[in-house]
């Protein structure tokens, strides 16, 4: 029995690395991978190091022949580039329909990731690993579409610039340099930036780079949807920076943190809202001030941000922001203008 749970875990690494080499040779800011970068992904992947201890380029070999005689993949070797490329670029393993193995790795490593579910490091994905884990079980096969049927699940677009994140990780871990063109919402204008990577942060389905500026000397915010021509230098940056991650958005909604001091907002709001926010709290300083007869008073201490603002006029005419005077006014402006639209 042992013998043939150990072969069948095989099969099914084999499958996982087949993805994480595709996933690489897709990789246009890291393109022409090595054997060694292809390995260490893959270890990566399925062990969470890289030390050479539990895959050898003799199985990164095997594999690439495997994805060529069964997946009929045109994986080719550049002497230009000294590494792996795929001749036809629009080739991918995601576009090749499941075979029974691929949902037995599919289901082998979900039933592996619940295992760690409770795990501190992995309590925040707790949501997406119940997600993820429902859909595979939830029929034999997790790609039939009669399941769409009877069970419908949230869906999302694939966030824009989240094949950079590989690379990104890898200069936070090595504390190198990056340069890439930028430009923000405000000003189409782009230009280079040079900074040193410090923290990748999701905030609803966009990635952001935290990160220290060499040219302003201060902590800066970019998304990951409007950076470009991404480059990991060769210069590496060893001064101590004064950033915490666990300190940094301590007092934040969203994605906005900034020296500015947080300030206690009250607001009132309807017994209905009173059950949202209380089942799902604006942020973890939230607490019930006052419970009156038709609406409760809370307070939260926060930063000021436009993402705060655009979370309290989600709730429309069922919050009313009591204090401090400034957002109140802020708010006051806001639904004016927005009353001024729909006269």
């Amino acid at each position: 029995m042992f013998k043939k749970v150990t072969i069948m875990s095989k099969i099914k690494n084999a499958q996982l690395r087949y993805r994480v080499i595709d996933r690489c040779l897709r990789n246009a800011y890291k393109p022409f991978p090595t054997k060694d970068d292809l390995r260490k992904a893959c270890e990566e992947a399925l062990y969470g190091s890289s030390g050479g201890s539990d895959i050898c380029d003799s199985t990164i070999e095997k594999d690439m022949f495997a994805m060529r005689e069964e997946l009929d993949a045109p994986i080719k070797y550049s002497k230009t580039g000294k590494g792996y490329f795929y001749e036809d670029a629009d080739y991918s393993v995601d576009k090749i329909p499941l075979s029974e193995d691929d949902i037995d790795a599919i289901k082998f490593a979900t039933n592996t990731l619940m295992q760690f579910r409770d795990v501190g490091i992995f309590k925040q994905f707790g949501f997406a690993l119940d997600k993820i884990f429902d859909r595979v079980h939830i029929a034999n096969n997790p790609l039939d579409s009669a399941v769409d049927n009877f069970v419908m699940f949230e869906t999302v677009d694939q966030t824009i610039g989240s094949e950079m994140l590989p690379e990104l990780l890898k200069a936070i871990k090595e504390k190198i340099l990056i340069t890439f063109d930028y430009a923000s919402f405000i000003n189409d204008k782009g230009r280079e930036r040079k900074v040193l990577p410090l923290l990748l942060k999701e905030y609803r389905n966009r990635w952001y780079l935290i990160s220290f500026s060499l040219e302003k000397g201060k902590i800066t915010t970019f998304g990951l949807d409007r950076m470009k021509e991404l480059k990991l230098t060769k210069e590496h940056y060893y001064k101590p920076i004064d950033f915490k991650a666990e300190n940094y958005f301590k007092h934040s909604i969203g994605i906005t943190s900034n020296e500015n001091q947080p300030e206690e907002i009250h607001f009132k709001i309807d017994k209905i809202g009173s059950k949202y926010i209380d089942s799902q709290p604006l942020h973890s300083s939230q607490r019930l001030i006052k419970e009156g007869t038709n609406r409760n008073t809370y307070e939260i201490n926060v930063l000021i941000s436009e993402e705060l603002k655009r979370t309290l006029l989600s709730y429309g005419s069922q919050i009313e922001v009591v204090k401090p005077k400034t957002l109140r006014t802020e708010i006051r402006e806001i639904v004016l203008n927005m009353e001024q639209l729909y006269h």
